[in-house]
């Protein structure tokens, strides 16, 4: 049996496929007389697309990730979907403004989309397979349509499959339904599912499948659960998916070799610089007991399960060596305790200078973050969302806006690069809510601001999607799939994961009051700075905020010193006057010098110092790559990393 995995445009160029590299050892694993390749069309797509000069590495990055919630990337091989050129060209020009070079590319690339699908459908018959196998996330679905519809056209024998985020529960479903010339959908773990899937396609006999110009009768697929497969009259048959996750021992270390081979082929080799992919885990653990409200992400696999920590650094170790990369993208939703507390300090130890982006909870300690640090994990998303400790409790995130302030300042301290983005729009958020910690930004401006600000899109599989009750009522797909798809809207529906409802929570002032603060605070990050030095019977305070007229300050009452190491962590007004043994109106009128100062950070009844340890930290943060991007980035810059 011949087995080709694909991985169409707009997947990044950067980091090879996960999903097909677990999918391709998975099938060698089950079944060693297979031949098993992958096919990294994106990075064929990004040469044939740079060929003439005038489209670049940047430029593909541009559709790739900045343009998905518009959906312009899936437009733009729409045409080739429907071998129409100028498919809903003028649903485009109503639905975006793009500056003049934008638009023109944009133009150019949806009229030489079919060229690409031919040439792709080509080389994919002359591999001459029997199964192809499209992942499909974000938007990589219309390319992956349309290159499969040309496959079956001229080679109905062949077997297609789909899987990945873009085939979970319903969309999946949905996907087969409205597609016919698509065979088979994996909804749900694919490492589990598709060797099973290859083994029932794979006649009795030792000469394997016949190739031949119709097919036969389709084969028995319904003990595989979750996936989606045709009757012998041609109807869409959805098999119910399966209620047990893939245990953390059985899921495949990925194999990169396609992607290393391929990316050398490259002319833009040079210019790209690999990140390699890794799970440690699945599922979240936090989402488990609390599902936040507006987060859509693991589908129907919300439990969490660890690989065990000494084979996770394993994996990562062998990876950086066998391919001599040491950036890395930990795409867990949340990093796992046994790896917290195992695998960073085997990776510290084996010492290779790695530089990893990985997702945690912004609960996490000092002591923690060093050891993420120290283990190369150096840049880090924490989920921190907002500032507010009543937008949090609606999001059900389980911290509160002055642990989210402390997670900044210790992870300055640490020299950690931080990514977060300011949400809002949520049902039963005020504006004042907003307005005082807003006043509050200054004090923050020497620690490192959210990278974008912007109102929350319902996804599918969140809270806000299932619960109507919590706040939207009212959902129409997002009007990405009809600029992409002829279907009906109830086919669009179950097809859509972004959704389109009317606004909730604060309204367009206080977004731009937020906005503006926002922008203040990144203008301003660059060149503020404070630090604090305990020195045992003081703490010397350095500042150079320019909203706060001091430059040094020096603590030397005991008391006071007392009550600013307390602060390390959030507390009440009362509760700090207990721990000190103090009375409250002193403590108060301290507190109150301190917020002038600005010092502090108070919120809904909590305050908490906001001065990391001057340890040099910001000489130790690296630049640091997240993929999609194709350059190193600092700390310092702009972009959304997301």
């Amino acid at each position: 049996m011949r087995v080709l995995l694909v991985n169409m445009p707009w997947a990044l160029v950067e980091v090879p496929s996960l999903a097909l590299g677990i999918l391709a050892s998975a099938v060698r694993t089950a079944a060693p007389d297979a031949e098993v390749a992958t096919l990294y069309a994106n990075l064929d797509y990004l040469d044939h697309t740079t060929a003439d000069g005038d489209f670049t590495l940047d430029d593909y990055a541009f559709f790739a990730l900045r343009t998905y919630e518009e959906g312009l990337g899936d437009w733009i091989f729409s045409s080739a979907l429907h071998n129409d050129p100028d498919w809903h060209i003028d649903r485009y020009a109503e639905q975006f403004d793009l500056p003049a070079r934008t638009d023109r590319l944009a133009r150019r690339l949806h009229r030489a989309a079919p060229d690409f699908i031919e040439l792709t459908a080509r080389r994919i018959q002359r591999w001459q397979p029997d199964v192809v196998g499209f992942t499909s996330t974000f938007q990589q679905n219309t390319a992956a349509l349309a290159v499969a519809r040309r496959l079956k056209r001229d080679l109905p024998h062949v077997v297609t499959v789909f899987g990945g985020a873009n085939c979970e529960g319903e969309q999946g479903a949905a996907l087969h339904r409205n597609f016919p010339w698509v065979d088979v959908v994996v909804r749900g773990e694919g490492d589990r599912i598709f060797p099973r899937l290859l083994e029932r396609l794979r006649p009795a006999g030792p000469d394997g499948p016949a190739r031949h110009d119709a097919p036969s009768d389709p084969p028995d697929l319904s003990a595989l659960p979750g996936i989606c497969h045709r009757s012998a009259d041609g109807r869409s048959v959805v098999q119910t998916q399966s209620t047990g996750p893939l245990s953390p021992a059985d899921i495949a270390d990925p194999g990169y070799d396609d992607y290393f081979e391929r990316l050398a082929r490259s002319p833009a080799a040079q210019q790209v610089t690999p990140t390699l992919v890794v799970e440690g885990s699945r599922g979240c653990w936090w989402g488990e007991k609390h599902h936040c409200t507006f987060c859509g992400l693991n589908g129907s696999t919300m439990e969490f399960r660890a690989k065990p920590p000494e084979a996770f650094a394993r994996e990562v170790i062998r990876l950086a060596e066998r391919h001599r990369t040491l950036d890395f993208w930990v795409v867990d939703n949340i990093l796992g305790t046994s790896h917290l507390n195992t695998a960073l300090p085997l990776l510290a130890e084996a010492g290779h200078d790695l530089r990893m982006f990985v997702e945690i909870k912004s609960n996490l300690r000092l002591d923690a973050l060093r050891r993420l640090s120290a283990a190369g994990m150096v840049h880090v998303q924490p989920g921190i969302e907002n500032l507010s400790s009543r937008v949090l409790s609606i999001m059900d995130k389980g911290v509160t806006g002055c642990l989210n302030v402390r997670f900044l300042r210790d992870a300055d301290e640490a020299g950690l690069t931080v990514s977060w983005n300011y949400l809002y729009g949520f049902p039963g958020e005020e504006p004042e809510l907003y307005d005082r910690v807003i006043d509050q930004f200054p004090v923050l401006h020497h620690l490192q601001p959210a990278r974008h600000a912007g109102r929350l899109r319902v996804e599918r599989f969140s809270p806000y999607f299932d619960r109507p009750e919590l706040g939207f009522p009212e959902l129409r797909p997002d009007p990405r799939y009809a600029l992409a798809y002829d279907l009906p809207e109830a086919e669009l529906h179950d097809l859509a994961y972004l959704f389109e409802t009317p606004d909730r929570g604060i309204g367009p002032d206080a977004a731009t009051r937020l906005d503006d603060g926002l922008r203040a605070w990144q203008e301003a990050h660059p060149a503020a700075r404070l630090t604090r030095r305990d020195e045992g019977e003081a703490i010397e305070l350095v500042n150079t905020r320019p909203h706060f007229g001091w430059s040094s300050l020096r603590l030397t009452d005991p008391a006071e010193v007392a009550a600013f190491r307390l602060l390390d962590n959030p507390r009440t007004p009362k509760g700090l006057a207990r721990r000190l043994g103090a009375e409250q109106p002193r403590v108060d009128e301290l507190l109150d010098h301190w917020l002038e100062l600005g010092l502090l950070f108070r919120e809904d009844g909590q305050v908490v110092q906001v001065a990391p340890r001057a340890t040099n930290a910001e000489l130790l943060r690296l630049p640091v790559r997240k993929p999609g991007d194709t350059r190193l980035r600092s700390p310092r810059d702009e972009e959304c990393a997301q």
